[in-house]
């Protein structure tokens, strides 16, 4: 197994890689969400990913993976837990997406290399992530409108690293930033567009809702 500082150095070199310019295809037919589900009576985790059509949301394959936690919980190094088995669960896919919402950070990360980013570097894929909270930086007043955003900024040196962006009126914002092979702006307008009804974009519901069954349905077969 990695070591912290061996993960580290994984990420300070990788990080160099991601891209944070458009490189999308022409037309975008296939949109992917990635979610993880722990089980919280062992160290089961499990995968998914599912595929939508990326005007209709309709449903066109899912793919999920249970295993075993391969990488203790530290805080920044979050990817070496859930890499494997979204990785294992992208293997299974018989269709490949032209794009990804990661749910979790991009660049707005400790050392600008979180799990979308190390999802889009790995896959050489258009990523962005979707987190549900801040892990880190600082964003000023927002508005109340749907579409409403912020800018999110490193403590460290001000640089911009992400969008606080409210959904849904009136609720809490989620957290944008680039994965890899795309803009920060583009990002933001996909999640909108896809956060359709609820705070979080459909890609992420769904994914999150086939990362439960798939871990359900691991525990009944191993009874």
């Amino acid at each position: 197994m990695l070591t912290t500082a061996e993960a580290i150095a994984i990420q300070e070199t990788l990080k160099q890689q991601v891209i944070c310019t458009d490189q999308l295809p022409a037309t975008i037919n296939i949109i992917a969400g990635t979610d993880v589900e722990y089980d919280k009576d062992s160290s089961l985790i499990a995968g998914s990913i599912v595929l939508l059509h990326y005007e209709t949301l309709e449903v066109i394959a899912v793919a999920s993976h249970c295993m075993e936690v391969t990488f203790p919980y530290i805080p920044g190094l979050f990817s070496f837990r859930e890499m494997p088995p979204l990785l294992r669960a992208y293997e299974k896919l018989t269709v490949q997406p032209d794009l990804i919402i990661c749910d979790g950070q991009g660049l707005a990360h400790q050392r600008r290399f979180g799990l979308a980013c190390h999802l889009g570097v790995t896959l050489d894929k258009p990523v962005i992530g979707c987190g549900k909270t801040r892990l880190c930086g600082q964003y000023g007043p927002l508005d109340e409108p749907r579409g409403s955003m912020a800018g999110l900024y490193a403590e460290d040196d001000q640089s911009l690293i992400g969008h606080a962006l409210r959904t849904q009126a009136g609720i809490n914002p989620v957290f944008v930033s680039v994965g890899h092979k795309i803009s920060l702006d583009t990002a933001t307008a996909i999640v909108l567009k896809m956060a359709t009804q609820y705070r979080l974009p459909e890609t992420t519901r769904i994914a999150d809702h086939y990362a439960r069954l798939a871990m359900e349905a691991y525990k009944e077969q191993s009874k």
